[in-house]
């Protein structure tokens, strides 16, 4: 478990190989509930590489000094990616009700 933020990751090792890789990290809110943005990629057993990037939004709760994953978004294509930002964009632009 992670008692700062800046300790929490995405990337897993297992048996002395990197399964998944992280690339960047963006904290987007602080707080008792935390919620950070990653990039990220998975090895690719077959392909004995890493496959195509992907991101994951995660939330945290601290309890008792630890930060513990409580919820996550998977986003699995630059293409999901992309029809995320177009759909915010777009409501962003639309006048408040």
């Amino acid at each position: 478990m992670a008692s700062t933020i800046d300790e929490i990751t995405i990337e897993y090792s297992e048996g002395g190989v990197v399964t998944t890789k992280e690339l960047a990290k963006e904290v987007l809110t602080k707080g008792a509930w935390t919620t950070i943005l990653f990039k990220y990629q998975d090895w690719d057993e077959k392909g004995q590489d890493f496959g195509p990037v992907k991101y994951s939004i995660r939330r945290y709760q601290k309890r008792n000094g630890e930060y513990r994953a409580k919820s996550k978004f998977n986003i699995s294509s630059d293409d999901q990616a992309q029809k995320i930002i177009n759909t915010l964009q777009g409501w962003m632009q639309q006048p408040a009700e």
